[in-house]
């Protein structure tokens, strides 16, 4: 009798079934899964107004326990609606949501989405302004530094290897020669690495606001020794005889004399290798250190807001401009005496 009565329950149990979908379809009931797989279907296609008109056919819960797929086809109707730039009725679909559940996160993020679409491209701009300029502001202080730092150091020791240069002691001559082949012929960024990556193998490790002043500064002390010894042999050799004639050594000669005649000759050049320097320290971003180009960069990868980088621009340019003009002043400035007539 067992198996008979087993048998007997399977088959009542199949028919009960049968019944629940068959009296389910005439009532016209609809299936969620089957409405969201339909709507997904006519999204892929491109044609999401038949889409909006499946995921409207779901009715509304009787309570907020029954209300999961009820929530889920409105929101996807609301984005629908805004894709298609059809904002009343976006927002119509979030207030239905917001109706039930008032702090519906999604609901609110379209809201959001459709209040910004009504701003200005100008005022949206400011917005980003207003969100990334902190942050950008800190790394341009950084980058201002480290150019503040190298213009200290970098004409020191270019004058210093310039002056090697042109020495008479074949060994200084030599040593200098060889630091202005090598820091000239290698790359900045690589000169960086072996510093901050490189030199722990050696025994020796540096911070990494150490290694890039140290290696900005040494690089374009290499580059400068060559610009100071340009202008340096630029000068007409009877102004060294002239010194020496009235009893004026080497280093009194080329202090008083041949140095102050090279700085309007000097001005330009050098002033061109320093706002390439403010670009440059963007390469220190390789070292761990977080300047301009390394906080557009983080905050570029987190919010995909291509307005970050142009504000960055924006500050990269304001940078130049000011030391354009500053060089630009000081250049006149020390070839007063030679514009007189």
């Amino acid at each position: 009798m067992k198996p008979t009565i087993r048998r007997f329950f399977l088959l009542l149990t199949c028919l009960t079934l049968l019944f629940c979908t068959f009296s389910g379809a005439l009532a016209g009931e609809v299936n969620p899964q089957q409405v969201f797989r339909k709507a997904s279907n006519l999204m892929a296609s491109g044609d999401y107004q038949s889409a909006i008109e499946i995921l409207d056919t779901i009715p509304e819960p009787a309570s907020t326990d029954e209300a999961a797929d009820y929530i889920r086809s409105r929101i996807q109707r609301a984005q629908l609606f805004f894709a298609l730039e059809m904002i009343e009725e976006a927002e119509a679909a979030c207030n239905k949501v917001l109706a039930i559940f008032p702090d519906h996160v999604e609901a609110k993020n379209v809201l959001a989405s459709i209040a910004s679409s009504k701003k200005s491209k100008f005022a949206l701009f400011m917005e980003d302004v207003k969100l990334f300029m902190p942050p950008l502001i800190q790394g341009a202080g950084m980058t201002l530094f480290l150019v503040v730092i190298t213009m200290v150091i970098s004409p020191i020791g270019g004058l210093l290897i310039a002056l090697g240069r042109i020495s008479g002691l074949p060994p200084i001559r030599w040593l200098c020669w060889f630091i202005i082949w090598f820091f000239r012929g290698t790359p900045l960024l690589l000169q960086l690495f072996f510093i901050y990556y490189g030199m722990p193998a050696l025994g020796i490790t540096l911070s990494p606001t150490a290694s890039a002043v140290i290696g900005l500064g040494v690089n374009y002390s290499a580059y400068l020794a060559e610009i100071i010894r340009g202008g340096i042999e630029s000068i007409d050799d009877g102004q060294m005889e002239a010194a020496k004639a009235i009893g004026m050594s080497y280093t009194q000669a080329m202090r008083r004399v041949i140095i102050p005649q090279t700085y309007k000759r000097l001005m330009p050049p050098i002033g061109n290798e320093f706002i390439a320097l403010i670009k440059d320290t963007a390469l220190v971003s390789t070292i761990a250190m977080v300047e301009l180009m390394r906080a557009a960069n983080q905050m570029f990868n987190t919010y995909f807001n291509v307005n970050v980088l142009i504000i960055a621009a924006m500050i990269y340019l304001l940078f130049t401009t000011v030391f354009t003009v500053t060089f630009e002043k000081i250049e006149k400035r020390v070839g007063a005496y030679e514009n007189r007539s």
